[in-house]
């Protein structure tokens, strides 16, 4: 989901590949990594979002991730 971010590539390349490879390494299947993945997504959402806000945070994550999946 690319998008101008106060983070870096690499800070940014960092962290995913950690949690890629511990997907990887605990041998999630594409079910249970989708499933842990959306979990987390809405742990962060719970914990760090206001409650007025999270609705609208989550359509806006939802919207940017079905844009980035889009067949060209």
């Amino acid at each position: 989901m690319p998008q101008q971010s106060r983070y870096t590539n690499d800070e940014f390349e960092a962290l995913m590949n950690k949690v890629i490879l511990t997907l990887e390494e605990g041998g999630a299947n594409r079910d249970l990594s989708l499933m842990v993945l959306g979990n987390v997504i809405t742990h962060i959402l719970n914990t760090q979002v206001s409650p007025e806000n999270r609705e609208a945070m989550a359509t806006q994550f939802a919207d940017v991730l079905k844009k980035s999946v889009k067949s060209s």
